[in-house]
């Protein structure tokens, strides 16, 4: 009897150390933000049962790892950081020499008993190793310092380029471009580059219609990644081809109104017009159900939970965790900017998910993992101010 009252107590306190490293406003933020995207999911994924379980089972390990992950010390993070960033590289090298081709691209390494796509643990790792590298020469930082951090950054992402995976190549980019911003980019060096895009958007516009002309190459792009971007300008020149998406998700989301056409009641996604409408457009089905209302909750949602990160990035005591908090929390906007920006036609079609709302497992325990890290720092930060 005194056994088991002593394992009941140590699993109460063990219980008790777990909860006291969960940030409640982040979680409250993040639960209702799932709860939303369950009852999303359900609807879009009515037609195909199966899919709706594989996302509750995704939901219990995503959860899992962020518990995990929230109870590691930033000090261990910064240990784990340089062999985390080497072992992803490592392995986007494995795919690049033999990876498994599916649907065009080159993105699945099989290690025998499960497929694993690399390129996801490098959204956590670049921004990591980054941060990590910076917090080492906090004292001192010159030019040199960013240029080999612009290496560290480059090399993940022309692996991930060349899979081809534009999408996922965004948002590492992002990630890192968060950390070398944070930790003192020049100005001076930002403006030139903002400058070039500008330049490059508009000259796209000005003379969309010769680059996008029959045999016009574009270096640096394949030939489906230049005919998104085309597709971006005037969708309707292969409304049954690659401008299919864009139209279709736009009438999905422009029927939806203010109040939307009510859940599971949505014609343009229950009639399969719209497409992957449980991955990347699940804003669509989101927009043509709840309507404007719901989406201006999931932006609300996505605020907060964006505020709430820069909050714990600016209180963290070490650089190397204001550099992590920072990027992670930016990168939750880039993710919602990327996804919401193709699905109404603003951006051309990536392949970027709507952060914790669209179907798939490895994305969504990124995501959480995120969660994970910024609930550790939070945690540490407050142990530290109470010794």
């Amino acid at each position: 009897m005194q056994l088991t009252s002593n394992r009941w107590a140590r699993l109460r306190e063990l219980t008790g150390r777990v909860l006291s490293m969960l940030d409640v406003p982040l979680l409250l933020i993040a639960g209702v933000l799932l709860a939303l995207a369950t009852l999303v999911m359900a609807s879009a994924t009515a037609d195909f049962d199966y899919r709706f379980d594989a996302h509750l089972v995704n939901l219990v390990v995503a959860f899992a790892v962020m518990l995990l992950v929230a109870q590691i010390p930033p000090l261990r993070l910064m240990q784990l950081a340089l062999p985390f960033y080497v072992l992803g590289v490592a392995l986007l090298i494995g795919v690049e020499l033999f990876g498994e081709v599916s649907k065009g691209a080159q993105r699945w390494l099989n290690i025998g008993f499960t497929r694993i796509q690399p390129s996801e643990m490098l959204k956590i790792s670049v921004p990591l190793m980054l941060a990590w590298y910076f917090h080492r020469h906090e004292s001192q930082l010159r030019v040199r310092d960013f240029l080999v951090a612009g290496v560290i950054l480059a090399i993940p992402v022309v692996l991930i380029f060349h899979q081809p995976d534009l999408g996922t190549a965004v948002l590492v980019l992002a990630a890192g471009m968060f950390v070398i911003f944070f930790a003192g980019l020049s100005w001076k060096l930002i403006i030139p580059v903002l400058a070039a895009g500008l330049i490059a958007a508009g000259t796209l516009a000005i003379k969309g219609d010769a680059l996008c002309a029959d045999g016009v190459a574009w270096p640096g792009l394949k030939d489906y990644q230049r005919q998104r971007v085309c597709t971006l300008l005037d969708p309707t020149l292969d409304p049954r081809g690659s401008g299919f998406h864009i139209i279709q998700s736009s009438i999905a989301i422009g029927s939806g109104g203010v109040l939307g056409k009510g859940w599971k009641e949505g014609t343009q996604t229950h009639l399969e017009f719209v497409p992957e409408r449980h991955t990347d457009f699940i804003f669509a089905v989101m927009a043509e159900e709840f309507g404007l209302l719901g989406c201006t909750v999931l932006l609300v949602l996505y605020s907060a939970l964006i505020g709430r990160g820069l909050m714990i990035a600016a209180g963290a005591p070490l650089l190397f965790s204001r550099l992590l908090a920072g990027a992670i929390s930016l990168s939750y906007f880039t993710y919602a900017f990327v996804n919401m920006g193709m699905v109404t036609g603003v951006l051309p079609v990536v392949g970027v998910p709507l952060p914790f709302v669209s179907y798939g497992g490895t994305a969504l325990v990124t995501l959480c993992t995120g969660l994970g890290l910024l609930m550790s720092i939070q945690a540490h930060r407050r142990r530290r101010r109470e010794r």
